[in-house]
This record gives structure tokens, sequence and C-alpha cells, in this order.
């Protein structure tokens, strides 16, 4: 076998392959051989066909079996020998393929590139520096209250925060739209989930009362036939309800874990919470920070077959998120919503693979534990989590991956200008949210949330 490889561009190679003809023939006919003694044909019995016949009849699709076969074959054997690391399948097309002359083939293919690695010396890093103040606790049981809160219905005209059933039906001119009309629809006035405008103009209605709306449809609107439109709604109100915020008392704490129903326990767990969920926010947006810098620092091509993986995997997420089924078809989700951060995912990836690399960075058994133990955590049974991650080798090489990624970040982070910011507690939250936010890095978990 004689092999040449021609670099076409940084991750791309053009492997060129010769066969010798009498390894090649003598494959075809062994398989013509061995044909010969299974296939029937009437006027002759199995296995006392004459081999002209058998050539005459099957020889050409033989030879294209033995020749593809031979190919996969001898590219492994390839790009093994010259040290190649594909980066997904090779487009394999033969060249030369005859009876008598040496077979010929050319392997196009992607290999992962090779990366010198620039540091993010000078980058500078942002650091949120917040605390969880009483306030913030006393914030959140409200916010708590209100996710729990009733509906009681009134007999006075609607205020801003109250709840309206209604039905309506919307028209451009005098033609109703499509997706325009419901019926029994409950809405929160102020909670700007409808058109600007529209839950406005209900604020003084009460139940009974039928009403015009006049709104104009967003220039952004994802309906593209009804943006910037001029809309009416006919209205009907049938009940106006108020919110009933439950009291903070013991049968309101055991909702959320706390079996004594203890308001201090209460207060003492919403803090850890909060405190876990700001050291996540803080780590997450100093990371992406990094990150980022990383990239600037290294902008090296990506492979195209990674990106398609990476894309792929983003459509079943996206369509997991929004509950379209494990028989969704996501090829139907267009591949361009997803392409730039499939490449940017794969980019970092690559990225901190060399990072880890350069730095022969690992994770040992104890540290696997101990991530998951911190996981675990915001559950109500951390050590059943424990337990699942650490019997599940997917789930456990997963927490391996976050912490090996965790170690490259620090190593880069040293490398940074870091600048600690004081902020408060939705402060710090919303900057994470601003930077990008924390994508997933943990994989599946049990569903067992704490509030």
């Amino acid at each position: 076998m004689q092999v040449s490889v021609e670099t076409t561009s940084p991750i791309e190679r053009r492997v060129t392959v010769q066969i010798p003809a009498d390894e090649v023939d003598q494959a075809v006919s062994e398989r013509l051989k061995d044909t010969a003694q299974r296939v029937r044909l009437n006027g002759f019995r199995q296995g006392r066909v004459p081999m002209a016949v058998v050539k005459q009849r099957y020889g050409r699709d033989v030879r294209n079996e033995v020749v593809g076969e031979m190919m996969r074959q001898h590219y492994v054997r390839a790009i093994t020998e010259q040290s190649l690391n594909p980066a997904g399948y090779p487009s394999i097309e033969p060249t030369v393929d005859e009876t008598g002359k040496d077979l010929e083939f050319i392997a196009t293919l992607e290999v992962y590139p090779e990366i010198a690695l620039n540091g993010i010396e000078g980058a500078e890093v942002e650091r949120p520096v917040a605390e969880v103040t009483d306030a913030d606790i006393d914030q959140m049981i409200e916010t708590l209250r209100k996710q729990n809160a009733s509906w009681e219905a009134v007999d006075r005209e609607a205020a801003e925060g109250d709840q309206v059933k209604i039905d309506f039906q919307g028209f451009i001119g005098d033609e109703p739209f499509e997706g325009g009309e419901a019926e029994g629809h409950e809405l929160v006035l102020g909670s700007d989930s409808f058109i600007p405008g529209f839950e406005d103009q209900l604020v003084g209605t009460k139940a009974g009362d039928e009403t015009e709306i006049r709104v104009t449809f967003p220039e952004d609107y994802q309906a593209e036939h009804l943006a910037g439109q001029e809309a009416t709604f006919k209205v009907k109100v049938h009940q106006v309800s108020e919110q009933q915020l439950p009291e903070v008392d013991a049968a309101f704490v055991e909702r959320f874990g706390v079996e004594n129903g203890d308001l201090e326990q209460f207060r003492a767990e919403v803090r850890k919470n909060m405190e876990r969920e700001i050291k996540q926010a803080v780590d997450n947006r100093v990371k992406q920070q990094v990150l980022e810098a990383l990239q600037r620092a290294n902008d090296i091509p990506v492979p195209a077959s990674l990106i398609e993986q990476e894309t792929d995997a983003l459509k079943r997420q996206a369509a997991q998120q929004f509950g379209l089924g494990d028989d969704f078809d996501v090829s139907q989700l267009p591949n361009e919503l997803f392409a730039d951060q499939a490449k940017s995912r794969v980019q970092v990836g690559l990225l901190l693979g060399k990072v880890i690399e350069d730095h022969e960075l690992d994770a040992s058994d104890d540290e696997i534990k101990t991530k998951v133990e911190e996981l675990a955590q915001q559950y109500q049974q951390p050590e059943q989590v424990v337990e699942y991650y650490l019997k599940d080798e997917q789930m456990k090489n997963q927490v391996k991956s976050a912490v090996l990624e965790e170690k490259a970040v620090d190593k880069l982070l040293g490398q940074a200008q870091v600048k600690d910011v004081e902020m408060s507690y939705e402060q710090a939250l919303q900057a994470a949210q601003q930077q990008g936010g924390a994508e997933d890095e943990d994989g599946e978990e049990p569903a067992d949330d704490k509030a």
C-alpha cells in the first residue's frame, strides 16, 4: 500500500492510497469462488455453477463490494500510519478501479486542529462580590408567597395585579385573524404577557363588561403578517379576581421540605439555597469571561463535522426544553438557529481540552464525589442523588468533565487581571444572566427540587 497526504487547509487532509492490483484481484477472485458455492441458478446445481457464468452475472457487484471493503480497511490503516486524527467521517472516492491495475482512491477528511495555545494574560475579568442579606431573604419569601398564591373573585373594578377571565377576538380592519381569539382566558394585569397596551386598557373593567381594545403589534412581532399592524380586540370580562397570598406559617413552610414547620429553619434553608445560587451565578459570570478571553486569544478553525454534531445536540436540547416529545423530528429545526452557538461550543471544548492536556489536569474519585455532593445539596434527598450519580458511569463521567473544566478555568483565571466588584444579590444574578448565564454542565439530573 502506498499513501500520500496533501494538506488542503489547516483542518483538511487529502489522502491518496494505492493498493496493489494483485491484492485486489485475489480478494475479488476469492469472493467469486465463495459466491459460486452459494448461488442458485436455474439449470445448475448449487455449487456447480461455472465460474464464467458467476463472473458474468455477479462479477461487477462482487468487485464493487470488495473494493468498498478494501477502501474502508486501507483508509483506517493509512490514517493510523500517518498519525492523522480525523474529526468525523471521510469522503472516499475511487480514482482508479480496473481489473489488473492498482486500485487508487482519495479520502478527504477533516482533522482536529493542531493548537499552540495562547494564554489570556492581560485579559480583564470582573468578579461580582455579593452577599445574601435579610432583606434579600424577605424578598425571596415574598416571591414564594406569590408563586403559591390563590385567586378569589371580587365584585369591583379590575386593578393592576388582578386576574381577569376574558373572552376575546382580534381583528385587522374588519377581518378576524388566526390565533387572535380565546375563551375563558385568565390574564394577570401587569404581567406584560400580552401585546403592549392590551392589559392597561382592561384596568377599570368589571365582570360583565364588554369592551373594545385597540393596540399596535410591535414591529418585531414573531408573526410577520401581524408585525406593525393596528388591531382591535373585542373583549368580554367574565370575572375579576384578586390575589390571596398565603401566610408564612408552619403549613406554608412545610411545603418547602421543612417538616417541623420551624420558621427560622425555613429562613436558614432559603439563605442556603440563595447563597448556592449566588455562588453559581458568580462562578458562571467569571467562567464566561474567561472562555470569551480564551476564544479571542485562540481563533482556531473548527471542523464542520463537529459543528454538525453539536448543532444536532442543540436541536435535541431545544426540542426537550419546549416539550416537543421524543418522536419530534429535530431536522425540522433550521440549522442556522444553532450554528453560531454550536461552533462556539465546539471551539471552547477544543481549547479547554488543550488546557487540560497542557497542564496535565485530572479529577480523582474523591474530587468527583465532592462535586456530586455539592450538586446534590439542592435536592430533598441528597444521599439518593449521590448514589444515583456515582452508580451511573455516564453521569459520573459528566461530573468528571465538569470538574476538569473548573480546574482549567481556574488555571486560566490565574493569568487574567481579576477585578472584584461589589454587587447586591439581584445585581449579581442579573449580571450573570446578561453575560449569557450558565449552560448546564452536569447533564441530566433526577427531578426532586427544593424551592
